[in-house]
């Protein structure tokens, strides 16, 4: 197990040779998540050899082409190969008029239910949780709505110290539930065997956080806050950044100082400006504020945590 995320593309705009459009596949808790979804973005997971066939749950960051315009087909390719799970889309109001209408128009019938769950909220919501892994809204600051999403594990349940409780014959198998949990044992002679005799600490929780198109933003702060990694869209240098607001995004510098404020254990950038042929200067700028932090390395499973 474990939790890896794999960058499809971090390209702005326009897909190149050596990059796709915004698209990221995230494993956690062996729940396999689609975050955002740029052109191209099937025939990405297939070069990742992903097994996109378990991706239950999609989140859209906003509806500007370059997000989300491998949707339609995505959904068409998992009906050809037969899916019959039901898919969820999570993304801004509008999303289920804009797939539904080229489902219409092309006559694509799915043969499967996408359940569409629509933000419209300025403020961080829980949007999605199971006994593992709760997901929040990151509202951000772009030209029209756009969200970025946080993963975070659930706390994990201490490991059994087996060598212990086996000293222990009143401890049977029904007891190890409320052990994993943290709870004490009490023997039938009222002595107290304390939980942290008869267990270990538990794996340590991880958390992601992607944010994607936005001006600087401090409000994210308080939401990333101590996240083990971030990716967060440096579309310019600081040189540009009279670009950078008026168009909506971040430059590397601004990056790093939310990664810094934030706290955060490692920051990777993306979603650079086409004008650019050397990334390296990205991280040259960023790392004067950040030094933890990095370019993406497209379709290289990264472990977090």
């Amino acid at each position: 197990m474990g939790t890896y995320l794999t960058i499809l593309g971090f390209n702005s705009a326009i897909p190149t040779i050596n990059s796709a459009p915004t698209a990221q596949f995230l494993e956690m808790e062996e729940r396999h998540f689609l975050i955002d979804c740029g052109e191209g973005t099937q025939v990405q997971l297939r070069k990742a050899k992903a097994r996109f066939s378990k991706i239950n749950h999609i989140f859209i960051s906003h509806l500007h082409g370059d997000h989300c315009f491998g949707l339609p087909g995505l959904i068409a390719s998992f009906r050809l190969l037969g899916r019959e799970t039901p898919l969820h889309i999570y993304g801004p109001k509008g999303i289920k008029e804009m797939l539904e209408t080229v489902f219409r128009l092309t006559e694509t019938h799915k043969g499967f239910e996408v359940v569409y769950h629509e933000l419209d909220k300025n403020y961080s919501e829980k949007i999605f949780e199971d006994n593992r892994v709760e997901v929040f809204t990151i509202p951000l600051d772009h030209r029209i709505y756009c969200n970025g999403y946080l993963f975070r594990e659930k706390p994990k349940e201490r490991h059994l110290n087996m060598q212990e409780i086996s000293k222990y014959p009143e401890i049977e198998t029904c007891d190890y539930h409320n052990l994993k949990l943290g709870k004490d044992f009490v023997l039938s002679d009222g002595y107290i065997l304390k939980n942290e005799v008869l267990t270990k600490e538990p794996a340590k929780s991880v958390s992601y956080a992607f944010c994607s198109d936005t001006r600087y933003f401090e409000s994210i702060v308080p939401v990333i806050e101590n996240v083990d990694v971030l990716y967060h869209e440096a579309t310019f240098l600081h040189d540009l950044k009279e670009m950078a607001d008026y168009t909506g995004h971040t430059t590397a510098l601004e990056a790093a100082r939310i990664a810094r404020k934030a706290n955060v254990g490692k920051l990777i950038l993306g979603h650079f400006s086409n004008r650019y042929g050397d990334l390296s200067v990205f991280t040259n700028e960023a790392r004067e504020v950040f030094p933890n932090t990095f370019l993406p390395k497209q379709l290289e499973p990264v472990k977090i945590g």
